[in-house]
């Protein structure tokens, strides 16, 4: 069994692709002005699905920041996607 994603693990994963410190990506923070291109959230969705995260690129396509992908990934874990 999989470990729940988790909004800090998240932000590491986004640190550590964008060679940034986890605590200088905030929520809010557009990740595309930070540098996050579409092939490294296609990479990071990848990860995160085989993770077990509920999470296609489409949908991290559509928002630009880290709280809105975590609400993505909340909302489809509590409907048992």
């Amino acid at each position: 069994m999989s470990t729940p994603l988790t909004l800090k693990r998240m932000r590491q994963d986004i640190a550590a692709m964008l060679h940034e410190d986890p605590q200088d990506i905030l929520d809010d923070d557009n990740l595309i002005d930070l540098g996050l291109d579409s092939m490294r959230v296609m990479t990071l969705a990848t990860r995160w699905r085989e993770a077990g995260a509920p999470i296609e690129f489409s949908e991290m396509a559509s928002v630009v920041t880290l709280g809105q992908w975590w609400s993505l990934i909340e909302r489809a874990q509590q409907n048992g996607r």
